[in-house]
């Protein structure tokens, strides 16, 4: 592995960007995410950066609480949007090479329902799509879908591992070459490449066969992001990319090594998943112009925007000083467990007061680099010379400014170094990720046909 490797680049182009006040910066349309266009120029921008896919994140409701009370209202982020798996066939129509990814929950979704939209992506894309596994976690979305409290952290797991398998095996209903089309011989298809799946399980009881027919890719590509015990085995066993989160090359280099490490108890070589921390750069020809752009940023934020930014973690701090230190003897629901950990952590290590943490939050958290282009690829070689990440997934901090920054003057950057393509390699996200072609698991085994009656 001493060999200089090609980074993956991701770029998450859901909503405005990625700083809570971005919906306040003159450069950006306030309404942007209710906007094809607005999409459509990013996923555009981020094609002739030759990224390997666009990402949407998704939520099935607003959860972003109104904490403390009217809140919500002075905040932009994450409230209206839309629908991923409506929104990424029109990009895929407008687009040519570029992965389109989109979240859909194990919670509140069905197996098939999921197999079937992102068979059909594949097939509309011509071999571009991508899932991004996730458990609903927050109580907003459980009210959209009969329930007053979301599932128990193990059971959405449980679950989650689960709907993979039976999607996963929906996926393979059909071995390639199953669809004859013969209209001389009279066969539609070989009923020797056609399976059924019969699964029934503790949550899921699902027949098949999906009536979706072979993909280009043979299956969409599988992403995940979960960073608990619990998500690091289930993207060992099943993942292809994970999207991480780390603030440190330290904390990253461990997480590599121990997903990494547990990938032969699988069957798996240690290349057949990318993982890809998130990276937030604000990047400018001059140091001076890079601090500038985030100095703006920062400055529109509101404080009361800020201190809903902590509440998940930290509850209502309105009653203390936002200059005073960040308490530690009370906290709020920990809905995103893995964040919550990391911000106490911080707040541990650094003894921020609420206002540096709410700043940093918004405007750096995660892991971010404000510099030229030549300071930022520096971070990033170096996170990839120390097997820190495989690429970063790129989290612009406004929309459409943060994409067209990054290919303008970063791009060219990896480039000149030799660090990131300057064509795409195939057609498909799979081959522009340097994936192994998916096997069909039937075409493995050299399994007998079953027939559908």
């Amino acid at each position: 592995m001493g060999a200089k490797r090609m980074m993956r680049l991701g770029m998450s182009i859901r909503g405005l960007g990625y700083h809570p006040a971005a919906w306040r910066h003159p450069d950006v349309p306030a309404n942007g995410t209710v906007s094809f266009q607005h999409y459509l120029r990013n996923a555009q921008t981020a094609e002739r950066g030759l990224c390997d896919m666009v990402f949407f994140a998704d939520g099935i409701g607003i959860r972003e609480h109104d904490e403390p009370p009217g809140a919500l209202a002075r905040s932009g982020y994450e409230i209206i949007e839309m629908e991923p798996l409506t929104l990424l066939p029109a990009l895929a129509a407008r687009t040519s090479r570029i992965g389109l990814v989109a979240t859909a929950s194990t919670t509140y979704n069905e197996p098939y329902h999921i197999a079937r939209k992102f068979a059909t992506l594949d097939l509309i894309s011509e071999g571009r799509a991508g899932w991004n596994v996730v458990t609903s976690w927050s109580e907003a979305e459980a009210r959209n879908f009969n329930r007053e409290q979301h599932l128990d952290y193990a059971t959405r797991y449980e679950r989650a591992a689960e709907f993979v398998e039976v999607v996963t095996g929906l996926w393979d209903s059909w071995e390639e070459g199953a669809f004859l089309y013969d209209k001389a011989g009279g066969r539609f298809y070989d009923e020797s490449r056609a399976h059924v799946l019969d699964h029934r399980g503790k949550h899921f009881q699902v027949r098949g066969p999906l009536n979706v027919g072979e993909m280009p890719q043979g299956r969409p590509v599988l992403f995940q992001a979960g960073a608990s015990e619990q998500g690091r085995e289930m993207a060992a066993a099943t993942a292809d990319v994970i999207y991480a989160a780390h603030d440190t090359m330290e904390a990253a280099r461990a997480y590599y090594a121990d997903v990494k490490r547990r990938l032969s108890a699988y069957g798996r070589d240690w290349d057949d998943l990318k993982i890809m921390p998130a990276l937030r750069p604000i990047v400018g020809r001059t140091a001076a112009e890079a601090r500038a752009k985030f100095d703006e940023m920062q400055a529109l934020l509101d404080p009361m925007v800020g201190l809903q930014r902590l509440y998940g973690t930290f509850g209502d701090l309105r009653g203390y000083d936002l200059d005073g230190p960040v308490p530690l003897d009370r906290l709020g629901p920990q809905e995103l467990r893995s964040f919550s950990e990391r911000w106490v952590r911080l707040v541990r290590e650094k003894n921020l007061t609420i206002r540096q943490l709410y700043e940093h939050q918004a405007g750096a958290g995660g892991f971010h680099l404000i510099g030229t282009a030549a300071e930022i690829v520096d971070v990033m070689e170096a996170w990839m010379a120390a097997e820190a990440c495989d690429g970063f997934n790129i989290t612009p901090s406004i929309l459409p400014g943060g994409c067209d920054d990054f290919v303008e003057l970063i791009t060219p950057e990896l480039q000149r170094r030799g660090l990131f393509r300057t064509a795409y390699e195939g057609r498909t996200l799979r081959e522009n990720l340097g994936l192994k072609p998916h096997v069909n698991r039937y075409s493995r085994q050299a399994a007998p046909a079953r027939a559908f009656a």
